[in-house]
């Protein structure tokens, strides 16, 4: 029976506190003896500030560095290769966070200078023309950010200033007081036992901050029209309209899709509507108005809103924020980053200004006290935990890119805010991705990556959404997310259609991808894949985030299940692997062993009981007739393959279906095996495309 408190913000919620640093380590005074820290250069001549992802004059280390030099010249560039990664709601709230920023920096005594194009080359000419002695430019974990600050680097080395050439300040707002982020452990469980106190949040203390002394044209901010035009003249030419199948669901998709088929889709509920309101000094500022926008001050106000969500409040503007707690509360403490993680993400606020308001609140509550057992309302532990969690990926990911151990080159893409892992391997060739199953990593497909990029293949292999070293945000995770992830991976990171692997229940979302984004995929192929053929089928049974609230059961029974997946990881995956148990070795056990320490695994491991996968796989490979090969290991421990196999050749047509001697893994158990299947397809299906393209 479904519960009638809307938000459940129950006294077993998951709360991190226990995870996180120790309240009593929380300082009282800041961690920065001095703003040189942050600039190795002599404060001398004209400092250029480019603003990326930390739209904010609070809690800003950059800012207050390069308020030493004599002159400040601060900047934000429309870059196409940035904006192309942002949804439309967050290019709304891109552009109102700039307008306060550039508001912020005029009561200052200074401006924001608004340009076009690539950033790197925006921000030499302006080097030069200024005479710029220094640059700074927040550190970066994205690979394709990455690219441009290195490329930055390289152009800064020919402008000449009478020091010699600009200086670039990588800088970062430091949660922790991390000193050696290159010997940081993997493990967060180990990461706990160092106990790294949080810093405090900085304040800008100058009332003016310095000019420039020569005449520039600082520039218009554009409108949300502009900057939509400007995308659709700087994408990519596909021949085909790839931004628009990312602006449409999943589940948008797949009713039209059912409907076309004359089948009724089963909902537990209609579609939501979206309401209509007055958006006159809501924080909620964009079209939608699903997330808390605008500038810094108006952020933290919702957060004080957020925060006190148990006092009640008469006035108006709280009271909007409580009633979007409540619609925002899919599962519990969820709420947090449904409203702030885009602010976060754009860096309107700060993590540490999140952890220390949060902090700070809870001492009024309790008369200064900091409880060791834990936080004494719902909303306080949600916000701590979603920014020290994501710090901690945050970390992580910087340490892998300095600690790669993998013999691959190990990068990261920004999904919806969100740090997802990924590698490339090989030069040319056709694209090939590979998709991992529940529990697992890009890794492993460690034999098979090599193997194909060797073959004149581009192979990437992603770690989705909740696995391996990939962000574990507190969402409601299905399948459906999952497969707009690989969606939009395809359009934002590959560029082109792709030839998609997927084994277990990589195998069902690759399946879903090909079913609903056909034009994404050359061709589909399906390892010991997770869901069913449902012969004569007559409905697609559909569900919303909505439907899928967290249960006390779901609750309790993702705790049993980690607990024996951790006592039993070793047991389980050997019996994966009956013909050659020794591929289960110690490299793949203990990653996820690690994995399952990290925040959020156990919010990951609820999904496991809410799982839709009966969306019938023969409807999914209607559109793809033709281009789909089943690897079927034949001595899978989890599922029947006998009647699996049966099932697929009797209601699949156009299937091509190869059954291995091996367990619920083949790629990893007889890899060389898969590779020789895989790129035998690949080369076949190719020289199809070449027989019935037009010359």
């Amino acid at each position: 029976m479904a519960l009638l408190t809307f938000p459940l913000f129950s006294s077993h919620f998951p709360s991190f506190s226990s995870h996180f640093p120790s309240l009593s380590s929380f300082p009282n005074a800041p961690s920065f003896s001095s703003t040189r820290r942050y600039c190795l250069t002599k404060a001398t001549g004209t400092a250029i500030l480019w603003f990326k992802h930390d739209l904010r004059t609070d809690d800003h280390p950059a800012l207050l560095a390069a308020s030493t030099f004599p002159s400040l010249l601060p900047i934000y560039v429309f870059d196409h290769r940035i904006l192309s990664r942002f949804s439309d709601e967050t290019l709304e709230l891109l552009l109102l966070a700039l307008q306060d920023l550039r508001k912020a920096l005029k009561d200052r005594g200074s401006d924001l200078m608004i340009r076009f194009g690539n950033a790197d080359s925006v921000v030499q000419q302006l080097a030069t023309e200024v005479k710029a002695t220094c640059v700074f430019a927040e550190q970066e974990v994205e690979y394709e950010l990455r690219l441009i600050v290195d490329a930055l680097k390289q152009r800064l080395k020919s402008v000449a200033v009478p020091q010699g050439s600009p200086g670039i300040e990588l800088w970062q707002t430091p949660f922790y007081e991390v000193k050696d982020v290159q010997n940081l452990p993997a493990s967060y469980d180990e990461f706990k036992k160092r106990r790294f106190p949080v810093t405090t949040p900085l304040q800008l203390s100058v009332s003016t901050l310095p000019g420039v002394e020569i005449e520039l044209e600082w520039g218009v901010l554009p409108s949300y029209d502009d900057i939509k035009g400007f995308m659709s003249s700087s994408e990519r030419k596909s021949g085909e309209n790839w931004s628009l199948i990312r602006e449409v669901s999943a589940e948008t998709v797949l009713r039209r899709k059912a409907l076309e088929y004359g089948d009724r889709i089963e909902r537990s509920s209609s579609f939501g509507q979206t309401l209509s309101r007055e958006r006159s000094g809501s924080v909620f500022v964009t079209k939608e108005g699903n997330i808390v926008g605008g500038g810094t001050d108006s952020v933290l106000n919702a957060l004080a809103a957020y925060l006190r969500y148990l006092e009640g409040t008469a006035r108006d503007d709280w009271q909007e924020v409580h009633e979007r707690v409540r619609a925002s509360e899919s599962r519990d403490g969820a709420s947090f980053i449904g409203l702030f993680g885009p602010a976060l993400s754009l860096g309107i606020i700060s993590r540490r200004r999140v952890y220390y308001e949060a902090i700070k609140y809870e001492q009024e509550r309790n008369a200064g006290f900091l409880s060791p057992f834990g936080y004494s309302a719902a909303t306080i532990a949600a916000a701590v935990d979603a920014v020290c969690s994501k710090e901690w990926y945050w970390l992580l990911a910087l340490r892998n890119q300095k600690n790669n151990d993998t013999g691959y080159s190990t990068r990261i893409w920004k999904w919806k805010g969100f740090l997802i892992e990924y590698t490339v391997a090989g030069e040319d060739g056709p694209a090939v991705l590979l998709v991992h199953g529940f529990g697992a990593f890009w890794e492993h497909y460690r034999d098979n990556i090599r193997g194909l990029a060797e073959s004149r293949n581009r192979v990437w292999a992603i770690t989705i959404l909740g696995f391996g070293k990939s962000e574990k945000p507190n969402v409601v995770y299905t399948e459906l997310l999952w497969a707009e992830l690989l969606r939009d991976f395809i359009v934002a990171v590959v560029g082109e259609p792709v030839h998609i692997v997927g084994n277990s229940i990589g195998g069902y979302l690759v399946a879903i991808v090909a079913g609903i984004w056909s034009d994404l995929i050359k061709s589909l192929v399906l390892i010991n894949s997770a869901g069913n053929v449902i012969p004569s089928y007559s409905f697609i049974p559909l569900s919303r985030v909505q439907d899928r609230q967290t249960s006390g059961a779901s609750w309790l029974g993702s705790r049993i299940l980690l607990f024996y997946l951790r006592l039993r990881t070793q047991e389980l995956v050997k019996k994966c692997y009956p013909t050659r148990v020794e591929r289960a070795d110690d490299r793949l056990i203990n990653e996820m062993l690690r994995a399952s320490y990290d925040p959020g695994v156990l919010v990951v491991l609820e999904s496991i009981f809410s799982f839709n996968l009966s969306i019938p796989v023969n409807f999914l490979l209607e559109d793809v007739k033709g281009k789909v090969l089943i690897i079927q290991g034949m001595k899978d421990p989890i599922s029947d393959s006998n009647s699996k196999v049966a099932m697929l050749k009797e209601h699949c047509d156009g299937v091509l279906i190869k059954e291995l001697d091996a367990g619920h893994c083949p790629h990893d158990e007889v890899p060389e095996r898969v590779n020789t299947i895989i790129c035998e397809w690949i080369i076949g299906v190719e020289s199809n495309i070449l027989v019935e393209s037009p010359v």
